[in-house]
Protein backbone atom coordinates (compact mmCIF):
# COMPACT_ATOMS: atom_id res chain seq x y z
CA UNK A 1 0.00 0.00 0.00
CA UNK A 2 1.18 3.59 -0.69
CA UNK A 3 1.24 6.64 1.83
CA UNK A 4 -2.33 7.21 3.08
CA UNK A 5 -3.96 10.34 1.58
CA UNK A 6 -5.87 12.80 4.29
CA UNK A 7 -8.21 14.88 2.81
CA UNK A 8 -7.06 18.95 2.33
CA UNK A 9 -8.21 21.06 4.57
CA UNK A 10 -9.10 24.70 3.51
CA UNK A 11 -7.41 27.65 4.65
CA UNK A 12 -10.37 28.34 7.16
CA UNK A 13 -10.34 24.84 8.45
CA UNK A 14 -6.39 24.72 9.17
CA UNK A 15 -6.80 28.30 10.75
CA UNK A 16 -9.38 27.68 13.20
CA UNK A 17 -7.95 24.13 14.00
CA UNK A 18 -4.53 26.21 14.38
CA UNK A 19 -6.47 28.57 16.62
CA UNK A 20 -8.55 25.77 18.39
CA UNK A 21 -5.29 23.34 19.19
CA UNK A 22 -1.53 24.45 18.15
CA UNK A 23 0.40 26.77 20.81
CA UNK A 24 3.17 27.63 18.71
CA UNK A 25 6.82 28.74 20.20
CA UNK A 26 7.81 32.21 20.88
CA UNK A 27 4.68 33.65 20.49
CA UNK A 28 1.91 35.54 21.56
CA UNK A 29 -1.37 33.49 21.50
CA UNK A 30 -3.44 35.86 21.09
CA UNK A 31 -2.90 36.89 17.49
CA UNK A 32 -4.73 34.05 17.04
CA UNK A 33 -7.79 36.48 17.25
CA UNK A 34 -6.59 39.31 14.55
CA UNK A 35 -6.88 37.18 11.51
CA UNK A 36 -5.22 34.03 11.76
CA UNK A 37 -1.24 33.22 11.52
CA UNK A 38 0.37 32.84 8.50
CA UNK A 39 0.51 28.92 7.00
CA UNK A 40 3.34 27.91 5.12
CA UNK A 41 2.75 25.05 3.06
CA UNK A 42 5.83 24.66 0.96
CA UNK A 43 9.87 25.46 0.15
CA UNK A 44 11.41 25.76 -3.43
CA UNK A 45 15.19 27.46 -3.24
CA UNK A 46 15.25 30.61 -1.31
CA UNK A 47 11.43 30.20 -1.57
CA UNK A 48 8.92 29.59 0.56
CA UNK A 49 4.68 29.66 0.03
CA UNK A 50 1.78 30.23 2.24
CA UNK A 51 -1.12 28.62 1.82
CA UNK A 52 -2.82 31.17 -0.27
CA UNK A 53 -0.37 30.99 -2.67
CA UNK A 54 1.65 33.66 -1.66
CA UNK A 55 5.76 33.28 -2.58
CA UNK A 56 8.28 34.99 -0.04
CA UNK A 57 11.73 35.24 -0.35
CA UNK A 58 13.42 33.37 2.87
CA UNK A 59 15.52 35.47 4.03
CA UNK A 60 16.41 33.76 7.34
CA UNK A 61 16.73 30.11 6.35
CA UNK A 62 13.48 29.17 8.03
CA UNK A 63 15.45 29.87 11.55
CA UNK A 64 19.13 30.31 10.45
CA UNK A 65 18.92 26.72 9.47
CA UNK A 66 17.82 25.80 5.85
CA UNK A 67 21.39 26.65 4.82
CA UNK A 68 21.43 24.19 1.48
CA UNK A 69 17.58 25.80 0.52
CA UNK A 70 14.41 24.04 0.70
CA UNK A 71 13.39 21.33 -1.79
CA UNK A 72 16.39 19.43 -1.65
CA UNK A 73 15.33 16.13 -3.13
CA UNK A 74 18.15 14.01 -2.44
CA UNK A 75 17.72 14.67 1.56
CA UNK A 76 14.09 13.98 1.07
CA UNK A 77 15.51 10.35 -0.56
CA UNK A 78 18.29 9.87 1.84
CA UNK A 79 16.03 10.04 5.28
CA UNK A 80 13.19 7.55 3.10
CA UNK A 81 16.19 5.47 2.91
CA UNK A 82 17.65 5.59 5.95
CA UNK A 83 14.10 4.91 8.02
CA UNK A 84 13.81 1.66 5.51
CA UNK A 85 16.72 0.29 6.40
CA UNK A 86 16.72 1.34 10.45
CA UNK A 87 14.02 4.15 11.53
CA UNK A 88 15.37 4.29 14.93
CA UNK A 89 17.67 2.88 17.44
CA UNK A 90 19.12 4.44 20.31
CA UNK A 91 22.81 5.79 21.35
CA UNK A 92 22.30 3.97 24.68
CA UNK A 93 25.11 1.14 24.72
CA UNK A 94 24.90 0.47 20.84
CA UNK A 95 25.53 2.09 17.69
CA UNK A 96 24.37 2.29 14.43
CA UNK A 97 26.59 3.22 11.03
CA UNK A 98 24.90 6.95 10.31
CA UNK A 99 25.92 7.96 13.55
CA UNK A 100 29.13 6.78 13.77
CA UNK A 101 30.21 8.33 9.84
CA UNK A 102 28.90 11.28 11.15
CA UNK A 103 30.75 11.65 14.21
CA UNK A 104 33.95 11.27 11.96
CA UNK A 105 32.85 13.47 9.73
CA UNK A 106 32.40 16.45 12.43
CA UNK A 107 35.72 15.11 14.21
CA UNK A 108 37.44 15.60 10.29
CA UNK A 109 36.00 19.53 10.16
CA UNK A 110 36.41 20.20 13.95
CA UNK A 111 39.94 22.38 14.78
CA UNK A 112 42.49 21.10 16.79
CA UNK A 113 42.05 17.93 18.94
CA UNK A 114 37.76 18.29 18.94
CA UNK A 115 37.52 14.17 18.11
CA UNK A 116 34.61 13.16 20.25
CA UNK A 117 31.17 13.78 18.96
CA UNK A 118 28.32 13.58 21.30
CA UNK A 119 24.81 13.91 19.56
CA UNK A 120 21.32 15.42 20.59
CA UNK A 121 18.40 16.59 18.74
CA UNK A 122 19.09 20.65 18.73
CA UNK A 123 20.73 23.67 19.82
CA UNK A 124 19.78 24.48 22.96
CA UNK A 125 20.31 20.54 23.93
CA UNK A 126 23.73 20.79 22.82
CA UNK A 127 24.64 23.66 24.68
CA UNK A 128 22.53 21.84 27.70
CA UNK A 129 25.05 19.08 27.05
CA UNK A 130 28.41 21.38 26.97
CA UNK A 131 27.53 22.99 30.78
CA UNK A 132 26.88 19.18 32.21
CA UNK A 133 29.85 18.25 30.56
CA UNK A 134 31.87 21.21 31.81
CA UNK A 135 30.71 21.05 35.37
CA UNK A 136 31.51 16.62 35.71
CA UNK A 137 34.66 17.41 33.65
CA UNK A 138 36.46 19.76 36.69
CA UNK A 139 34.51 17.40 39.35
CA UNK A 140 36.61 14.29 37.71
CA UNK A 141 39.46 16.85 38.13
CA UNK A 142 39.08 16.79 41.37
CA UNK A 143 38.02 20.56 41.26
CA UNK A 144 34.06 20.31 42.27
CA UNK A 145 33.94 24.21 42.87
CA UNK A 146 34.40 25.01 39.39
CA UNK A 147 30.75 25.32 38.28
CA UNK A 148 30.06 28.98 37.31
CA UNK A 149 29.82 30.00 33.57
CA UNK A 150 30.05 32.88 32.39
CA UNK A 151 28.49 33.93 28.70
CA UNK A 152 27.79 37.87 27.24
CA UNK A 153 25.20 40.55 27.88
CA UNK A 154 21.94 39.84 25.63
CA UNK A 155 23.12 36.42 24.37
CA UNK A 156 20.41 33.90 23.76
CA UNK A 157 22.07 30.24 23.91
CA UNK A 158 18.86 28.25 24.74
CA UNK A 159 15.55 27.61 26.63
CA UNK A 160 16.49 24.13 29.28
CA UNK A 161 16.95 24.95 32.14
CA UNK A 162 20.62 25.17 31.99
CA UNK A 163 20.99 26.64 28.78
CA UNK A 164 18.63 29.45 30.22
CA UNK A 165 21.61 29.93 32.97
CA UNK A 166 23.79 31.04 30.03
CA UNK A 167 21.16 33.18 28.51
CA UNK A 168 22.08 36.76 28.95
CA UNK A 169 18.21 38.09 28.16
CA UNK A 170 16.62 38.69 31.54
CA UNK A 171 13.08 39.52 30.18
CA UNK A 172 13.51 35.46 28.64
CA UNK A 173 14.48 34.46 32.25
CA UNK A 174 11.81 36.02 34.97
CA UNK A 175 8.87 34.14 34.54
CA UNK A 176 11.27 30.62 34.80
CA UNK A 177 12.87 31.78 38.27
CA UNK A 178 14.69 30.61 40.43
CA UNK A 179 17.34 29.61 37.09
CA UNK A 180 19.77 27.30 37.29
CA UNK A 181 22.86 29.07 39.31
CA UNK A 182 26.05 30.29 38.41
CA UNK A 183 25.51 32.11 35.05
CA UNK A 184 27.75 35.51 35.13
CA UNK A 185 27.09 37.77 32.24
CA UNK A 186 30.45 40.23 30.48
CA UNK A 187 29.48 42.76 27.66
CA UNK A 188 29.00 41.76 24.46
CA UNK A 189 30.94 42.73 21.07
CA UNK A 190 28.57 45.71 20.25
CA UNK A 191 30.96 48.32 18.70
CA UNK A 192 28.21 50.53 17.62
CA UNK A 193 26.76 50.79 21.38
CA UNK A 194 30.96 51.11 22.54
CA UNK A 195 30.58 54.68 23.67
CA UNK A 196 27.40 54.01 25.77
CA UNK A 197 29.03 51.20 28.03
CA UNK A 198 32.52 53.13 28.53
CA UNK A 199 34.50 51.50 25.89
CA UNK A 200 37.05 52.62 23.75
CA UNK A 201 34.48 53.77 20.55
CA UNK A 202 37.60 54.90 18.18
CA UNK A 203 39.29 51.71 17.34
CA UNK A 204 37.95 48.55 17.08
CA UNK A 205 40.69 46.93 17.72
CA UNK A 206 41.40 48.46 21.47
CA UNK A 207 37.79 47.74 21.45
CA UNK A 208 37.92 43.93 21.08
CA UNK A 209 40.64 43.85 23.66
CA UNK A 210 38.39 45.87 26.20
CA UNK A 211 35.58 43.46 25.84
CA UNK A 212 37.56 40.36 26.18
CA UNK A 213 39.45 41.64 29.10
CA UNK A 214 36.04 42.37 31.02
CA UNK A 215 35.96 37.95 30.74
CA UNK A 216 38.90 37.93 32.66
CA UNK A 217 37.56 40.47 35.05
CA UNK A 218 34.62 38.83 35.84
CA UNK A 219 36.75 35.59 36.32
CA UNK A 220 38.96 37.40 39.17
CA UNK A 221 35.58 39.10 40.76
CA UNK A 222 34.14 35.75 40.78
CA UNK A 223 37.30 33.23 41.42
CA UNK A 224 39.06 30.94 38.86
CA UNK A 225 38.26 28.08 41.10
CA UNK A 226 35.17 28.66 41.14
CA UNK A 227 34.50 29.36 37.07
CA UNK A 228 33.89 26.44 35.13
CA UNK A 229 33.80 27.68 31.37
CA UNK A 230 32.80 30.90 29.28
CA UNK A 231 29.90 30.55 26.23
CA UNK A 232 30.70 32.68 23.15
CA UNK A 233 29.09 32.70 19.54
CA UNK A 234 31.49 33.34 16.79
CA UNK A 235 28.85 36.34 16.13
CA UNK A 236 26.23 36.98 18.45
CA UNK A 237 22.87 36.78 17.26
CA UNK A 238 20.81 37.79 19.72
CA UNK A 239 20.73 41.97 19.74
CA UNK A 240 21.53 41.53 15.98
CA UNK A 241 24.74 40.29 14.86
CA UNK A 242 27.44 41.30 16.78
CA UNK A 243 31.54 40.34 15.23
CA UNK A 244 34.00 39.28 16.74
CA UNK A 245 36.60 42.64 16.86
CA UNK A 246 40.30 41.67 15.22
CA UNK A 247 42.17 39.80 18.13
CA UNK A 248 39.11 39.08 20.58
CA UNK A 249 38.87 35.88 20.52
CA UNK A 250 42.85 35.17 20.56
CA UNK A 251 42.68 37.10 23.74
CA UNK A 252 39.48 34.79 25.13
CA UNK A 253 41.81 31.48 24.56
CA UNK A 254 44.74 33.38 26.12
CA UNK A 255 42.28 34.12 29.21
CA UNK A 256 41.24 30.81 29.32
CA UNK A 257 44.19 29.19 29.41
CA UNK A 258 45.32 31.48 31.96
CA UNK A 259 42.69 30.45 34.47
CA UNK A 260 42.17 26.97 33.25
CA UNK A 261 38.65 27.88 32.03
CA UNK A 262 36.90 26.10 29.44
CA UNK A 263 35.97 27.87 26.46
CA UNK A 264 32.78 26.81 24.64
CA UNK A 265 31.92 27.93 21.09
CA UNK A 266 28.63 27.92 20.56
CA UNK A 267 27.67 27.55 16.95
CA UNK A 268 24.38 26.29 16.60
CA UNK A 269 23.56 29.50 14.80
CA UNK A 270 27.52 30.27 12.68
CA UNK A 271 28.31 26.60 12.28
CA UNK A 272 27.97 25.07 8.51
CA UNK A 273 28.32 27.56 6.24
CA UNK A 274 26.56 30.54 7.83
CA UNK A 275 29.99 32.16 8.26
CA UNK A 276 31.59 30.31 5.44
CA UNK A 277 33.06 27.51 7.36
CA UNK A 278 32.37 24.38 8.46
CA UNK A 279 33.13 25.70 11.92
CA UNK A 280 32.89 29.87 12.51
CA UNK A 281 35.90 29.39 14.83
CA UNK A 282 38.38 28.68 12.32
CA UNK A 283 37.21 31.79 10.28
CA UNK A 284 37.90 33.76 13.23
CA UNK A 285 41.39 31.49 14.36
CA UNK A 286 40.67 30.20 17.69
CA UNK A 287 40.46 26.29 18.64
CA UNK A 288 37.97 25.70 21.59
CA UNK A 289 37.24 23.46 23.73
CA UNK A 290 34.09 22.59 23.02
CA UNK A 291 31.79 23.36 19.96
CA UNK A 292 28.29 23.03 20.16
CA UNK A 293 26.02 22.69 16.68
CA UNK A 294 22.61 21.93 15.20
CA UNK A 295 20.80 23.81 12.62
CA UNK A 296 22.67 23.86 9.43
CA UNK A 297 24.06 20.61 10.30
CA UNK A 298 21.15 18.83 8.31
CA UNK A 299 19.83 21.92 6.52
CA UNK A 300 16.59 21.49 8.86
CA UNK A 301 15.24 18.21 6.82
CA UNK A 302 15.80 16.14 9.93
CA UNK A 303 16.21 17.74 13.79
CA UNK A 304 19.60 16.75 15.52
CA UNK A 305 22.55 18.63 17.16
CA UNK A 306 25.87 17.64 18.55
CA UNK A 307 28.70 18.99 21.55
CA UNK A 308 32.32 18.56 20.07
CA UNK A 309 34.89 18.20 22.82
CA UNK A 310 38.48 18.04 22.95
CA UNK A 311 40.80 14.90 23.47
CA UNK A 312 41.36 16.66 26.83
CA UNK A 313 37.67 17.14 27.91
CA UNK A 314 36.92 13.57 26.77
CA UNK A 315 39.87 11.64 28.66
CA UNK A 316 38.64 11.22 32.15
CA UNK A 317 35.45 10.10 30.96
CA UNK A 318 36.85 7.58 28.83
CA UNK A 319 38.66 5.22 31.99
CA UNK A 320 37.35 2.64 34.22
CA UNK A 321 33.49 3.13 35.41
CA UNK A 322 32.95 6.67 34.79
CA UNK A 323 29.90 7.67 32.77
CA UNK A 324 28.22 10.79 31.62
CA UNK A 325 24.66 10.45 33.00
CA UNK A 326 22.95 12.21 30.16
CA UNK A 327 21.19 11.91 27.26
CA UNK A 328 18.36 11.89 24.84
CA UNK A 329 15.84 9.29 23.00
CA UNK A 330 16.57 11.04 19.48
CA UNK A 331 20.29 11.89 20.13
CA UNK A 332 21.70 11.30 16.94
CA UNK A 333 18.83 9.17 15.01
CA UNK A 334 19.65 7.78 12.25
CA UNK A 335 17.74 9.32 9.94
CA UNK A 336 18.71 12.30 11.31
CA UNK A 337 22.59 11.11 10.84
CA UNK A 338 22.11 9.89 6.96
CA UNK A 339 20.53 13.30 6.48
CA UNK A 340 22.86 15.50 7.60
CA UNK A 341 26.07 13.09 5.83
CA UNK A 342 23.56 14.13 2.64
CA UNK A 343 23.80 17.72 3.54
CA UNK A 344 27.77 17.80 3.51
CA UNK A 345 27.84 16.21 0.63
CA UNK A 346 25.77 18.76 -1.27
CA UNK A 347 28.00 21.41 1.19
CA UNK A 348 31.50 19.69 -0.60
CA UNK A 349 29.97 19.38 -4.14
CA UNK A 350 28.73 23.00 -4.60
CA UNK A 351 31.36 24.59 -2.99
CA UNK A 352 28.60 26.22 -0.23
CA UNK A 353 31.48 27.29 2.21
CA UNK A 354 33.34 28.96 -0.69
CA UNK A 355 30.60 30.84 -1.87
CA UNK A 356 29.88 32.74 0.94
CA UNK A 357 32.98 33.49 1.27
CA UNK A 358 33.19 34.60 -1.74
CA UNK A 359 29.82 36.42 -1.92
CA UNK A 360 30.06 38.27 1.72
CA UNK A 361 31.72 41.23 0.89
CA UNK A 362 28.90 41.58 -2.15
CA UNK A 363 25.83 41.02 0.38
CA UNK A 364 27.37 43.83 2.96
CA UNK A 365 28.02 46.04 0.40
CA UNK A 366 24.79 45.70 -0.95
CA UNK A 367 22.73 46.30 2.68
CA UNK A 368 25.14 49.08 3.73
CA UNK A 369 23.40 51.35 0.78
CA UNK A 370 20.47 51.35 3.66
CA UNK A 371 22.56 53.49 5.18
CA UNK A 372 21.22 56.57 3.57
CA UNK A 373 18.06 55.70 5.05
CA UNK A 374 16.92 57.89 8.41
CA UNK A 375 15.99 54.91 10.06
CA UNK A 376 19.24 52.70 9.77
CA UNK A 377 22.02 53.26 12.15
CA UNK A 378 24.48 50.42 11.57
CA UNK A 379 24.88 46.88 9.06
CA UNK A 380 27.20 44.68 10.53
CA UNK A 381 27.23 40.81 10.98
CA UNK A 382 29.48 38.49 8.57
CA UNK A 383 29.39 35.67 5.86
CA UNK A 384 25.52 35.46 5.07
CA UNK A 385 24.62 36.36 8.49
CA UNK A 386 23.64 40.37 8.71
CA UNK A 387 22.10 42.40 11.40
CA UNK A 388 20.80 45.87 10.63
CA UNK A 389 20.12 48.19 13.57
CA UNK A 390 16.88 50.76 13.74
CA UNK A 391 17.65 54.08 15.23
CA UNK A 392 15.04 57.23 16.13
CA UNK A 393 18.28 59.69 15.45
CA UNK A 394 21.59 58.26 13.58
CA UNK A 395 23.69 61.67 14.62
CA UNK A 396 22.95 60.66 18.47
CA UNK A 397 22.58 57.07 17.89
CA UNK A 398 18.96 57.27 20.04
CA UNK A 399 17.01 54.13 19.76
CA UNK A 400 13.28 53.03 20.59
CA UNK A 401 11.96 53.55 23.54
CA UNK A 402 9.69 50.32 24.59
CA UNK A 403 6.44 51.47 22.87
CA UNK A 404 7.90 52.82 19.95
CA UNK A 405 9.61 49.69 19.46
CA UNK A 406 6.66 47.57 19.92
CA UNK A 407 4.83 49.80 17.43
CA UNK A 408 7.46 49.87 14.97
CA UNK A 409 8.47 46.41 14.62
CA UNK A 410 4.97 43.98 15.74
CA UNK A 411 2.81 46.89 14.90
CA UNK A 412 4.42 47.12 11.17
CA UNK A 413 7.99 46.18 10.34
CA UNK A 414 7.24 42.53 10.63
CA UNK A 415 4.07 42.27 8.95
CA UNK A 416 5.13 45.34 6.26
CA UNK A 417 8.34 42.88 5.29
CA UNK A 418 6.47 39.38 5.16
CA UNK A 419 3.63 41.91 2.81
CA UNK A 420 6.36 43.27 0.33
CA UNK A 421 7.24 38.97 0.01
CA UNK A 422 10.42 38.78 2.68
CA UNK A 423 10.57 36.78 5.30
CA UNK A 424 13.34 38.02 7.77
CA UNK A 425 13.41 38.38 11.72
CA UNK A 426 12.59 42.05 12.90
CA UNK A 427 14.01 41.66 17.01
CA UNK A 428 14.21 43.54 19.66
CA UNK A 429 15.66 41.12 22.48
CA UNK A 430 18.55 44.13 22.40
CA UNK A 431 18.08 47.63 20.90
CA UNK A 432 15.72 46.68 17.38
CA UNK A 433 17.16 44.98 14.51
CA UNK A 434 15.95 43.76 11.56
CA UNK A 435 17.99 40.59 10.79
CA UNK A 436 19.05 37.93 7.47
CA UNK A 437 20.51 34.97 7.06
CA UNK A 438 19.40 33.37 3.72
CA UNK A 439 20.03 30.14 2.14
CA UNK A 440 23.95 30.31 1.00
CA UNK A 441 22.68 29.33 -2.01
CA UNK A 442 21.72 32.94 -3.28
CA UNK A 443 24.20 35.60 -4.97
CA UNK A 444 23.97 39.17 -5.63
CA UNK A 445 21.34 39.27 -7.77
CA UNK A 446 19.09 38.10 -4.26
CA UNK A 447 21.08 40.43 -2.20
CA UNK A 448 19.72 43.22 -4.50
CA UNK A 449 16.04 41.95 -4.32
CA UNK A 450 16.76 41.68 -0.32
CA UNK A 451 18.08 45.39 -0.42
CA UNK A 452 14.99 46.61 -2.50
CA UNK A 453 12.34 44.77 -0.29
CA UNK A 454 14.28 46.66 3.08
CA UNK A 455 14.54 49.53 1.83
CA UNK A 456 10.92 50.19 0.70
CA UNK A 457 9.46 48.72 3.70
CA UNK A 458 12.38 50.89 6.32
CA UNK A 459 11.54 54.26 4.24
CA UNK A 460 7.42 53.64 4.38
CA UNK A 461 8.49 52.43 8.28
CA UNK A 462 10.01 56.21 8.95
CA UNK A 463 7.27 58.03 7.53
CA UNK A 464 5.06 56.21 9.48
CA UNK A 465 7.26 57.09 12.70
Amino acid sequence: MGISTRPQLTEEQLQQKAKDHLWMHFTRQSGMDNGGVPIITRGEGHHIFDSKGKKYFDGLSGLFVVNAGHGRKRLAQAAAKQAEELAFFPLWSYAHPSAIELADRLADYAPGDLNKVFFSTGGGEAVETAFKLAKQYWKLQGRPTKHKVISRAVAYHGTPQGALAITGIPSMKEMFEPITPGGFRVPNTNFYRAAEVGAPSDDLEQFGVWAANRIEEMIQFEGPETVAAVFLEPVQNSGGCFPPPPGYFQRVREICDKYDVLLVSDEVICAFGRIGHMFACDQYGYVPDMITCAKGMTSGYSPIGATIVSDRIYEPFSKGDTTFYHGYTFGGHPVSAAVALENLDIFEEEGLNERVRENSPLFRASLETLLDLPIVGDVRGDGYFFGIELVKDKSTKETFNDEESERLLRGFLSKGLYDAGLYCRADDRGDPVVQLAPPLTIGPAEFTEITDILRGVLSEAWSRL
